[in-house]
């Protein structure tokens, strides 16, 4: 119900090539996934979205390829293309993703109207009838919080406060910080229990403290003012408690970690402690109580990251008063339920989360917040559905081959890297050795049959949900990690690098054009998907994937040699992002280094793979383009992106993933391959020589 803060590694432990991954809720093992042959569930293909892969057509002839090769391969398209009014961005992924949520709505309608529906049919049936009966919600109003707004009018000091946080955390409504399993750096064989920041309404801790964003910072309490009010607090008092909780979430953001710092350090996620320890560092909060009152024992030792922010928290509880605790957990606990709630609260969490903050000019239809609801609460359920319909073995095995051809291509390179001594050459190489692939949905589905739900109550299903996900993650600590596991649904358009089980992993929805098409040249595909292995599989290798060894654990391979060398290289490729502009706005090469490390690596590793896989073959000089060029065009083609004015502000300062035309054209800039391939001369601005070539891997 609450929009929980992230618990688990965002920006490790997921490292997307999207721009900005979203960790779902992990599958655990249960029956063996087969994807059988659709029996009751059928796809009309005729009511899809069309494919946005690359042709010639679309190459503008009136700009340079050695100048702005985003903008030769891609400026003819985004000029002739808007984004919709129900998003923020436009381009490769998200009319893959638009295709993707046509493909579930089908399937959601199916479900629901099966009579007798069991397992995830009835899951996913159940939401989709109860979140699409909107005059029952409308009718309902805030009727569905009054049990919970009672409790917290109820809290009177401290300790009750306290209370509160451990009852509802256990409901898997945490609203202050993150908890959860995620496997022992130490021993990334075993899941132990971590404790994370949060607790925040804005994107960021910058944007309670940065001057720049003073204005997004005055919206947000006008819209806690609002959200205050709609759910019964008197216009007046509701500004001012909407002062208050600005001034609460503001002290916690400067005890807060950033963005940037999170993204660039990942040892901040790591702070084994005890339980007693743990105890006297936050004297107003117990841990040992909190452990207890989710049901778990409690461990020798858990990660309480980020300390100094449960610090902040504990000290909070002793010296704010209550009533401001009061207001931030009555908004909270309103705007996390607002997307399950009557149309005012709807449309209010649109105006402030779509519109003002990230420029989208309409509200979603009701029909996709509703699949988004089944995304984000039973995504898994719903993947098994989907692959039915949706993924064939064939564009599996070709996958198959294509990541075995990148893993050789990597390690060619990695063996003949001029930069890097021997000895730790032979650790890089152990590393690939243990990589492991997935691909399309996973072996064996998670059982949810523990889950129920309703055809007649919205939020009551994601209530459920919350709880019975929270509880099934608790389950697995202090348990041995489940490598089966999946940290994305197969209907995501996505794919990502898990360090901690050293695991590649690509989900079916991604596995389509411009990504992959099974009946495509080997140019686009290795230009698309190869590209995209390429970066995942480098990822284990960029700034903070390279602090990972070939078991999972957090240990140093690196020779202090070599370790030097490594940060030289990386900071070249800080400062030419740190070059790049949105507007008048800055890039932040440190914030966007490690997908800057993977584009660089994946894509030279996917050219090499595929001049491997063509050797001996005639150059086809398809649509008067060679091989080459069309590789490129198709890599420059996956970024083809535009995005609102106010998103783009958005995720300059938090994706850690640079802006999509920069993406297009900073990796290869630094490949001389490029340059011959489109016989770009030396001075050109897609041509990096000397000093400013970046190599790394």
């Amino acid at each position: 119900m609450v929009r929980k803060p992230q618990i688990l590694l965002l920006s490790l432990a997921v490292s997307a090539a999207l721009i900005g991954c979203k960790k779902e809720e992990t599958p655990a093992a249960a029956a063996t996934a087969a994807a059988p042959a659709a029996t009751e569930l059928k796809l009309d293909e005729s009511k899809l979205p069309a494919y946005n892969a690359f042709t010639a057509a679309d190459l503008d002839p009136s700009k340079d390829a050695c100048t702005d090769f985003g903008g030769y391969v891609n400026d003819k398209w985004l000029s002739a293309n808007e984004i919709p009014a129900d998003r923020t961005s436009w381009g490769a992924f998200t009319i893959l993703d638009e295709r993707s949520v046509a493909v579930q709505h089908q399937l959601a309608e199916q479900a629901a109207a099966m009579t007798n529906a069991t397992g995830v049919e009835k899951i996913v049936g159940d939401f989709w009838a109860s979140g699409m009966d909107e005059a029952k919600i409308n009718a309902l109003g805030i009727t569905p919080l009054k049990a919970d707004l009672d409790a917290i009018d109820a809290l009177a000091d401290k300790d009750a406060i306290a209370s509160y946080l451990r009852s509802s955390a256990a409901k898997g409504e945490n609203m202050l910080f993150g908890f959860g399993p995620e496997a022992d750096f130490k021993n990334s064989s075993m899941n132990m229990a971590y404790a994370m920041q949060g607790g925040l309404g804005l994107p960021d801790k910058t944007y309670y403290t940065d001057a720049a964003k003073a204005d997004k910072l005055k919206a947000y309490q006008a819209h806690v003012a609002k959200v205050l009010e709609l759910s019964g607090v008197p216009a007046t008092d509701a500004a001012k408690q909407a002062g208050d909780v600005v001034k609460f979430e503001t002290r916690l953001a400067k005890a807060s970690k950033s963005s940037v710092e999170l993204s660039r350090d990942v040892s901040l996620y790591y702070n084994p402690v005890s339980v007693a320890d743990a105890d006297t560092l936050t004297p107003n909060f117990s841990w040992s109580e909190f452990f207890k009152a989710q049901g778990i024992a409690a461990p020798a030792t858990f990660s309480l990251a980020m300390p100094a922010f449960h610090e902040e928290v504990s000290k909070m509880l002793g010296d704010t008063d209550p009533a401001v605790w009061r207001a931030y957990l009555r908004f909270h606990t309103v705007d996390g339920a607002s997307p399950y709630l009557s149309n005012d609260f709807v449309q209010e969490n649109y105006a402030f989360y779509g519109k003002e903050l990230n420029g989208q000019k309409e509200i979603k239809p009701r029909w996709k917040q509703v699949l988004g609801t089944v995304e984000n609460n039973a995504g898994e359920a719903f993947g098994q559905m989907y692959v039915k319909v949706a993924f064939s073995p064939e564009a599996k095995a070709k996958m198959e081959v294509l990541v075995k051809n990148l893993a050789d291509a990597l390690k060619e390179r990695i063996q003949g890297l001029a930069w890097m001594s021997d000895e730790t050459k032979a650790k890089a190489i152990a590393k690939w050795e243990t990589f492991t692939p997935k691909i399309g949905y996973p072996d064996k589905w998670r059982d949810w049959s523990g889950l129920s739900t309703s055809h007649d109550d919205y939020l009551g299903n994601v209530r459920a949900a919350n709880a019975f996900n929270y509880q099934w993650a608790l389950g697995k600590i202090g348990q041995p990690v489940d490598k089966t596991e999946w940290g994305m649904t197969p209907q995501m358009v996505n794919a990502y690098y898990n360090p901690l089980q050293n695991e590649i992993v690509f989900p079916a929805a991604i596995l389509q054009p411009p990504f992959f098409d099974p009946n495509a040249d080997d140019a686009l595909n290795y230009g698309g998907i190869g590209a995209v292995i390429g970066h995942e599989m480098t990822h284990g290798y960029d700034d903070q994937g390279s602090r990972f060894g070939p078991t999972g654990n957090f240990e140093n391979w690196w020779t202090p040699a070599d370790a030097k060398g490594f940060t030289g290289l990386t900071d070249k490729l800080v400062n030419q992002f740190n070059d790049y502009k949105v507007g008048d706005q800055h890039v932040d090469g440190s914030l966007t280094l490690g997908e800057n490390i993977a584009d660089l690596g994946g894509l030279a590793t996917a050219y090499d793979a595929l001049q491997k896989a063509t050797a001996g073959q005639e150059d086809p000089k398809v649509e008067g383009l060679s091989r080459d060029q069309r590789f490129f065009a198709n890599w420059a083609t996956v970024w083809r992106t535009k995005y609102t004015a106010e998103n783009a502000k958005v995720r300059l300062a938090t994706d850690p993933h640079a802006p999509a035309q920069f993406r297009a054209m900073g990796a290869p800039a630094n490949l001389p391959t490029f340059a011959a391939a489109f016989q770009c001369k030396a001075g050109s601005p897609m041509v990096r020589t000397g000093d400013k070539q970046v190599v790394i891997w």
